[in-house]
């Protein structure tokens, strides 16, 4: 797990250059706060602004990026008065706390933008409960978050911004539905009320550090769709807080505060935060837990029972949110899977018909963007088939048969490439056995995603000969095979062992 977050290919250094001007756009914006006069506690404030800026802010273009960014004031400035204001009404303060969980995950259902600032409403009243700010504080406060914000937008968009050399990524649209077939809704109630025995069972363990326990549960439900999902983030929370726990009692104790560690020890977590967050939950929730008993060790209230109590806080929390997916308007790993699987397939086809056109002399055809839209769907259905393919999951059958899944798509979209290459080559020439290859494609496609499709017998057909030479049937016939032998795990009861498992 260690080698897969720190050793594993980034194409293009992505993530070592998002992590790296991280820490600078944080680091420099803590810097403005000292130097505005800033207490420490308007420092911390403000270095937890940029990070939430530079982290959840995902919008597919620097300019979506910049106007999101501009929007989150108007979402987090509010909200640090509504908490500071409830300091001393614990009732109220927790209903406004639930309340603004429950707005801030139904936000998701507009987009990066809606999940960016439901997060940094959240946690604008998280960071007022970690820090203890009073009604008085909130000048400093304000214009802690305002010159942070600043300052690491000027580093974003300004001093190094990398994302203006890449290609626009490709936002997924959502699933539409309504009420609560609208999975945003859904996620909202469950994350209510997950949160609601997060803060009771919070607040039994501790009448100081309860919000740990409603943070938890909040963080377990970003960017998951179903219980199983819920139940392996839940798991690798827990996880990594306690892999960060002994970091803290054996090298952040000892440090008593002292600023120059403690800046780098600091600068280290962002780090890890953002280096990990796209390989390894577990890893970044270390990360986390070594920047949060840094901040408690500048704090002066830094101690092993504080780290102790964390890690019973993050346990509960977790527990809350597991219990809400389970018994609250529940969605079946496979129900999510399924739906994944398909518009994959489906976009697969998109990637063949885009790249064929291509190759017969279309002007206006182009794969690239249906093949960047693949990218984006298989990580989906790589981060949805990970409670099954989990080491500890019990449901062999299962494991196997999403291993056999994954694979596939992985060849399906590994040919998608290489078709979408030889069609970008202005030299290559149509065959007119692509056609009759790229209708066999759709067909393929069809039988797989038909909704009677469990009922009916796998993908007839004979498989198209191997060893064609030719790049772009190449490329076409081994699709073509991916999609046929994905007919078995995909036809087959979820429930029933396959042939040689």
């Amino acid at each position: 797990m260690l080698k897969r977050a720190f050793v594993a290919p980034d194409p293009g250094r992505l993530r070592l250059r998002h992590a790296t001007r991280a820490v600078l756009g944080i680091g420099l914006a803590v810097v403005v706060c000292g130097l505005a006069g800033h207490s420490l506690v308007g420092a911390i404030t403000g270095g937890l602004a940029a990070l939430l800026a530079l982290f959840t802010v995902t919008d597919p273009t620097v300019r979506g990026q910049a106007v999101t960014t501009v929007l989150l004031p108007a979402a987090g400035l509010p909200v640090f008065a509504l908490a500071a204001g409830l300091h001393d009404h614990p009732v109220a303060r927790d209903l406004a706390f639930l309340a603004v969980m429950g707005v801030g995950v139904y936000a998701r259902r507009w987009g990066p933008r809606g999940h960016a600032l439901g997060v940094f409403a959240f946690m604008a009243f998280f960071i007022t409960q970690f820090l203890r700010t009073l009604p008085e504080q909130l000048p400093e406060v304000y214009s802690a978050v305002l010159l942070s914000l600043l300052t690491a937008s000027a580093v974003r968009f300004g001093l190094w911004c990398y994302e203006r050399r890449l290609p626009v990524t490709v936002p997924l649209a959502p699933v539409v539905g309504r009420g609560l077939a609208r999975a945003t809704t859904r996620q909202a109630v469950q994350a209510t009320a997950g949160g609601a025995l997060a803060l009771l069972a919070g607040q039994l363990l501790s009448g100081e550090r309860w919000y740990w326990a409603v943070g938890a549960t909040w963080w377990v439900f970003v960017n998951t769709a179903s219980r199983g999902e819920t139940l392996v983030r839940g798991f690798r929370r827990v996880l990594g807080t306690l892999a960060g726990v002994p970091v803290g009692l054996l090298v952040i104790a000892p440090l008593h505060g002292a600023v120059l560690p403690s800046a780098a020890l600091v600068a280290l977590g962002v780090f890890g935060i953002f280096y990990t967050a796209a390989l390894s939950y577990t890893w970044m929730m270390f990360s986390v837990t070594v920047l949060a008993g840094t901040l408690y060790g500048l704090l002066g209230v830094l101690d092993p029972a504080l780290l102790t109590l964390r890690l019973l806080e993050t346990g509960v929390g977790a527990l809350g949110a597991m219990v809400a997916v389970l018994l609250l308007l529940p969605v079946t790993t496979h129900a999510t899977t399924d739906a994944w699987i398909q518009r994959a397939l489906r976009c697969v086809h998109a990637c063949t018909a885009e790249a064929a056109a291509r190759l017969a002399g279309s002007p206006t055809a182009d794969p690239a963007p249906r093949v960047a839209e693949l990218e984006a769907l298989l990580g989906r259905v790589r981060l949805s088939l990970g409670p099954l393919v989990h080491p500890l999951s019990p449901l062999r059958a299962r494991k196997v048969r999403a291993g056999q899944v994954l694979a596939l798509l992985d060849v399906c979209a590994r040919e998608v490439r290489g078709l979408a290459s030889v069609a970008a080559d202005p030299e290559a020439s149509h065959d007119a056995r692509l056609a009759a290859a790229c209708w066999r494609v759709e067909a393929s496609v069809e039988a797989l995603t038909a909704p009677v499709r469990r009922q009916t017998a796998p993908v007839a057909g004979v498989l198209p000969p191997a060893g064609v030479t030719e790049p772009a049937l190449a490329h076409l016939h081994s699709l073509e095979r991916a999609l046929a032998e994905l007919a078995a795990p995909l036809h087959s009861s979820p429930r029933a062992p396959l042939i040689g498992a």
